[in-house]
């Protein structure tokens, strides 16, 4: 625990008894707010009762521990002193993700290599009542990564095996540490197809990927991870491990489980085999970029390009400012007219080229009536890839070019003309400017609040009443606060707006039934 006492006249006087490394972090923010208390008042500030946030303190949802030597001990009889780390380096290493600019110091990180390994350090963690925070590849949007209660960071990056490729029945069972295009690249030269691509794809862990229901562009026709997922070997908080469904298409056996651990964000238990179906792999795929001058028609496009009968297999929306940052970031040949507001990026695939090419001309004709530019389309795999690229990299670009918040709203597709222009207005009424793009396919919007010279009053202040009205907007639509980002640690004081008590109170008690002393992800999702 950590001690804060503030003595009229005198400096704030710190006392370790004793202190985790991600408490002494926090003694300069928590010794500034009790300063603004003036002189006169003693003051006494006790960490288990705090965890930080990146601008003020709210009460944790797990006890905060003070890990001791005798864990550290424990922790390396299971894993060997090779895989325990306790050095500031590999702390800080272990932080963060790509949530914004947060930073939180685990006690401990911890690279196990077997789900036995993780039973074991659960088992003490669960004994001791030590926080567990559980870790891909840290590419996360929303926090669910961040080790805000110190702790154990336990990281899955040396479980990154490809343990089977079944063909006959098109499955594969993997470890979760193995990279998602990684993945894709050893199936695809089988034949074989896994859908799901996030944009980061190229970094992010197929584990993470189950653990957030990660979409990406190849969604709007084949959906997302929950799709392809028929059994999960997890461990639970308590250190028992057990497989949540079969390897069958068909399960009506009891309750979903597999689906319960999907998109859970590592709140109920840690994956460590994963077995996913298959598809047979596309041959062929067509791509065009198409301008417009209105974003909002660019929008209204999307749901037209259904009702007429086509599924693209990529339907992906850029404003003008994401491409143009895109641009900037990486080397492309797209040049954007001065009166282009907008792009969709559309892409078609199949096994028969001549049918693709009716679909991607009849595509084509229907955005004219919504009044495209000048169409681009993708001669080769080399313009492919340069286009798909660009459109990848919009995020990069953007936290490059600013710091920013990224909210990941979906609704119903036909509303995102709405949400767009809402987002818009709701921009201007509190003074922010947003660069929006997504997956437009699915009604997946990104939006990507740009701080510029807002001040830091109005950016942790009066911008969270800015964006609780783009969610209540979403909501109004029919839609909802995430698609695929998760909510985490930094959505969580916006579930009120999509779920009311009842929901809340079953959500609390699965979490509590998986794991009784809330050691695991904890202060995810809720308090």
């Amino acid at each position: 625990m950590l001690r804060l006492n503030y003595l009229p006249g005198a400096a704030i006087e710190a006392s370790l008894i004793p202190a985790t490394t991600y408490q002494r972090a926090l003694l300069n923010k928590i010794s500034t707010i009790i300063c603004q208390y003036g002189p006169g008042v003693q003051h006494i500030a006790e960490l288990s009762d705090f965890y930080s946030t990146k601008h003020n303190l709210m009460m944790a949802t797990a006890s905060p521990f003070t890990l001791a030597s005798q864990h550290i001990d424990e922790f390396k009889k299971i894993l060997g002193d090779k895989y325990v780390f306790i050095d500031e380096d590999s702390l800080y290493n272990y932080s963060h993700d790509e949530t914004e600019d947060f930073h939180f110091l685990p006690d401990v990180v911890l690279k196990p290599r077997t789900a036995e390994e993780i039973s074991g350090i659960l088992k003490i963690c669960n004994q001791y009542r030590i926080p567990v925070t559980p870790r891909g590849a840290g590419t996360g949007l929303s926090g669910g990564a961040l080790p805000h209660l110190g702790g154990v960071l336990l990281s899955t990056e040396r479980m990154n095996r490809i343990l089977d490729v079944d063909e006959k029945n098109l499955q594969v069972t993997t470890e979760p540490g193995i990279i998602t295009e990684v993945l894709q690249m050893e199936l695809k030269e089988k034949g074989l197809f896994y859908p799901p691509d996030p944009s980061s794809r190229g970094s992010c862990f197929i584990g993470g990927n189950i653990s957030e229901n990660s979409g990406g562009p190849k969604a709007v026709k084949y959906g997302v991870v929950k799709d392809y997922v028929l059994n999960l070997e997890v461990v639970l908080p308590t250190g028992e491990i057990m497989w949540t469904g079969a390897n069958v298409l068909k399960n009506a056996t009891g309750y979903n489980l597999t689906q319960l651990i999907v998109g859970s964000e590592g709140t109920l238990g840690i994956v460590t085999k994963i077995v996913l179906k298959l598809l047979p792999l596309p041959k062929h795929d067509l791509l065009m970029l198409v301008p417009f001058r209105s974003a909002e028609n660019a929008c209204a496009l999307v749901a037209a390009i259904f009702h007429a009968g086509y599924m693209p297999s990529g339907l992906e929306f850029m404003e003008r400012d994401a491409l143009e940052w895109a641009s900037q970031f990486v080397e492309t040949s797209v040049k954007i007219d001065d009166d282009v507001q907008a792009h969709l990026l559309i892409e078609v695939d199949g096994n028969n080229p001549e049918v693709l090419m009716q679909e991607i001309e009849g595509i084509s004709v229907l955005a004219t009536e919504f009044g495209c530019g000048e169409i681009l389309f993708a001669e080769d795999e080399q313009q492919k890839a340069e286009l798909w690229k660009m459109r990848r990299r919009v995020g990069e670009a953007v936290k490059a070019h600013s710091i920013y918040k990224e909210e990941d709203t979906v609704v119903p597709r036909a509303e995102l003309p709405v949400l767009l222009k809402g987002v818009k207005d709701i921009g201007k009424k509190y003074g922010f400017h947003s660069v929006c793009y997504g997956h437009a396919g699915d009604g997946n919007l990104h939006v990507n609040i740009i701080r510029r010279d807002l001040t830091e009053e109005q950016w942790n202040g009066s911008l969270k009443e800015g964006i609780r009205e783009i969610f209540e907007l979403v909501k109004r639509l029919g839609g909802t606060i995430s698609g695929e980002h998760g909510i985490g640690l930094v959505q969580k004081e916006y579930m009120d707006i999509i779920f009311n008590d009842t929901q809340m109170r079953l959500m609390k008690e699965i979490k509590k039934i998986f794991d009784p002393n809330n050691i695991l992800n904890a202060g995810k999702i809720f308090d």
